[in-house]
Formats: structure tokens, sequence, C-alpha cells
């Protein structure tokens, strides 16, 4: 920046600070304006970021090197009939997908049913009881912090031992440790052999609202018609696509699948959930982010209105500045800091409102709110940019103002 372009710089900016500060109620009014715009655009922004971030860690909860197989795929598209008409999964299947995978690390069936458990006469209902292997633990990525998880001995010998997600051992025994006690699952009594760490919710559902037990002894016990999914891990995420692949070679195999016909099983994976959510929410994120920059943009014309003013007004002392050799750079400069410095100021204070706003919802309603430092950086610059530019045309008018018919302004 040359001298000339400095002088300019701080002259103008002196006498634009000196104008607003002559102006106070105008200036008061037009930072609210500008600022009202910023905090409804950053509260929406901020209750998106923290939706996202907050899906984003439920998705993670599931893993990201897991597949899960099963006859319904979790985004169900077409007939609800056509997949529950599938064949079931079978165990010996189940083993040839073992034999046959190059990238499987871990493979359990997993059977589930929702049931009544309790204890000494309290009571929660649908509890999601889910019978799995051993090999269950490190595919859903849940860590025992107390006692021990089910065994393959506990598998093979149907032993009635059952390991209790969070929610399930702060339910019934609250301030007690429940390894050892017995619980009764709709009646029928089961050793707690072992507790699981929290994982929270997924998609609203408490994922700690669940019992597990061996996956012989929950056919054993409550029968065998139901059918089960098989959950599968493997040792690197970046393969997950070419096991899927592999997959889908093994299963046409064992399940007799002609060439000709569709495959008659789901391959699910986190990512389709992802993917769900995405559109689900993309339109309804896209509205309310248009509705705050209806907002801002609200507030940027009233920016240029007032400005428009202040020009009408201030068109004799422009007149004077200019006959005693002001350049028209120096007008323009000193309308557009104005005009970026009432918008900055709103910007944030509009972005302090926004961001609180956003974390008060949070703490009042099931709404997440996540507030980024970059967010905060973007709200200021975006309010001093919509001053910018809804001050150009002020700023142009004022500069090209005829000194002579400026002067005889009155």
């Amino acid at each position: 920046m040359n001298k000339a372009m400095r002088v300019d710089v701080l002259e103008g900016a002196r006498i634009a600070f000196f104008s607003l500060g002559a102006n106070r109620m105008r200036t008061v009014l037009t930072t609210v304006g500008i600022g009202i715009g910023v905090a409804t655009l950053l509260a929406i922004v901020g209750i998106i970021q923290g939706l996202n971030s907050s899906f984003e860690k439920q998705l993670a909860s599931i893993g990201s090197n897991t597949l899960y197989i099963s006859k319904f795929p979790w985004v169900m598209k077409g007939d609800w009939w056509m997949y529950r008409n599938r064949k079931n999964f079978t165990l010996p299947q189940v083993e040839q997908i073992r034999a046959q995978s190059t990238y499987v690390s871990g493979l359990s069936p997993v059977v589930s049913r929702t049931a009544d458990v309790g204890f000494n006469g309290e009571q929660l209902s649908a509890v999601d009881v889910d019978g799995v292997t051993h090999e269950y633990l490190g595919i859903a990525g849940y860590e025992v912090p107390n006692g021990r998880f089910i065994t393959e001995a506990d598998d093979t010998i149907t032993r009635p031992v059952a390991v209790l997600g969070a929610s399930v051992a702060e339910g019934l025994f609250p301030g007690l440790n429940p390894v050892g006690r017995t619980i009764r699952i709709d009646g029928r009594p089961f050793q707690v052999v072992g507790t699981l760490s929290r994982k929270g919710k997924l998609l609203d559902q408490d994922q700690d609202l669940t019992v597990m037990v061996p996956f012989k002894t929950f056919y054993s016990t409550f029968g065998n018609r139901r059918g089960f999914s098989i959950a599968m891990s493997i040792e690197r995420p970046e393969e997950l696509r070419h096991a899927e692949d592999q997959l889908v070679g093994i299963l046409r195999r064992v399940r007799g699948t002609p060439p000709e016909a569709p495959d008659d099983f789901s391959i699910n994976r986190p990512e389709m959930l992802a993917q769900t959510y995405q559109q689900l929410t993309g339109a309804l994120y896209g509205v309310a982010v248009g509705v705050g920059l209806i907002t801002l943009l609200v507030g940027g014309i009233g920016i240029m209105n007032i400005m428009l003013v202040s020009v009408r007004e201030r068109t004799r002392e422009i007149g004077i500045r200019r006959a005693l050799g002001a350049r028209k750079r120096t007008i323009v400069l000193q309308f557009l800091m104005e005009a970026s410095a009432v918008s900055a100021v709103g910007g944030l204070l509009g972005t302090l409102v926004g961001l609180g706003t956003a974390k008060v919802v949070s703490l009042i309603t099931p709404l997440a709110a996540d507030v980024q430092l970059v967010t905060i950086f973007a709200g200021v610059g975006f309010a001093a940019l919509v001053g910018l530019l809804f001050g150009i045309w002020p700023a142009a008018r004022a500069a090209n103002l005829d000194p002579v018919e400026a002067l005889r302004y009155e």
C-alpha cells in the first residue's frame, strides 16, 4: 500500500468513525438490524453443525469397519413383503462365510427380540435382548468395565448368563454391582456375568437398553423359529468395499441364488445411514439456512438505506471536500468503511447472540449445538462483507456527486 492510499484509508476511517459517533441512534439501529440477521443465521448454523457432529459420533459407535448382513436393508426401497419372504440365514452359511472370506476378522450371528427384564420387583420394558457369540464384543466395539463378556463355552453348553447394557444395569441396580445376581427375562432366570460400557443413542434409540445372552441359549430359551442376522468386522476400514464385493459372491453361492435372480440378502454398513440422513435433512437444512440468509439480506438492505440517507444529509460536506481536492476514492473508502464498521460490530454481537441461542437450545431441548471458533470469525467476516457489498452503491453515489451542485445543496 503506497503512502497516498495509506493516508486515504486512515483519513477515511477517521471520518467514518466520527460520523458513526455523531449519529448514535442511527448507528445502533443499523447495528441491531444486521445483528439480528447474523444471529438468526448463526443460531441455525450452530444447531445444524451440532446435529451433524452428534450424528457422526453416533455412527462411529457402530464401527467403521463393520458389515451387517440380514434379510432386511436398513433403508427399505420397495415392498416390505419382498424382503420378508427371503430365506433365513443358517449357521452353516455363517461358517462358510468364515471359511471363504479373506477379509473377515470377526463374525457373529445376531438374533434379537424385545422383552421385559426385571430384578427384585424392578422392571424395564421393551429391552432389546440379543443372542450373540463371544466374537460380537470386538465386532460391535463394546467394552466390559465390570465382569466379563459371553464366552465360547457359555454358547456351547447354553448357559443362562447375561451381559447388561449400561441403561439396564443402572435401571435395575442403582448403586449396586449386578455381577453375580439373577435377573429375569420374560420370567426366565439369567445370571449376570458382566456389564457393557455406555454407547449412547443412535437415531434416538438407546443402544444401552440391551441385554446380551449366548446365541444358542437364546434359541433354547425363546424358541428357534426366529431368523438371525450376521455381524462381520474386517481388519482395515479402507478394505470395506472389497470385503463387501467378495461377500456378495460368497453369499450368492452358499444360498444358491440363481445367476439371473437379484440378491436375496442385504449388506448394511454405517455409510448407508449417513447417506439417508443427508437426504432427509439436506432440504431442511437448505431451507433453514435460506431463512437466515434472507434475514441477513434484510439487514443489508437496511444498511444501504441508512447509507443513502447519510449521503443525502452530508451532500454539502462532500461538496466541500471535493472542492478542496478530495479524490473520489477517498470518499468511496470513507463510506465503505462506515458501512463495514457498522456491519462488523453488528456481526460480532449477532454472532455471540446466535451461538449463545444455539447453546441454550441444546441445553433445554434434545437438539444439539456445536459452537466452532471458525464459525465466530466467519460470522463477523460475513457481516462485514454484507456491509461492504450493500455500501458500494451509496459510496459510489457519494463519490460521483458534482462538487458545484453539492455545494449548492441545502
